[in-house]
């Protein structure tokens, strides 16, 4: 599958992630969609990401969730939606096991999740 095609797929996998978090109650808004390769560069030397972060090619987005109106920020809040997302096929970042990331909805390229 191309870059362009894996973008596509990620693009109806989010549409469906968000209308079914919707549908349950949940209500999400974008946090970081997009990273240029400088700053997945600068957060992986700080700590808080890595270089090679699927955000740079458009296959990875985090949310912000809200619950009753309040932000959340605790991973298990995620949970519900994590699962769903891994129904999928996705990758959730609440599974990472060195920092789990609960906002965090990918695809796996090239071995990266």
């Amino acid at each position: 599958m191309t870059l362009s095609e894996k973008q596509a797929l990620f693009t109806v996998m989010i549409a469906n992630l968000i209308h079914w978090a919707d549908e349950k109650g949940y209500r999400l808004t974008f946090g970081e969609a997009y990273r240029t390769p400088e700053q997945a560069a600068l957060n992986a030397k700080k700590g808080s990401g890595i270089t090679h972060s699927l955000h740079t090619q458009r296959l990875a987005v985090d949310f912000n969730l809200f619950i009753n109106g309040r932000y959340q920020t605790d991973t298990a809040a995620y949970l519900p939606l994590g699962e769903y997302w891994e129904s999928l096929g996705g990758s959730w970042g609440g599974r990472f096991k060195s920092r789990p990331d609960g906002n965090h909805f990918s695809i796996e390229h090239n071995g990266v999740r």
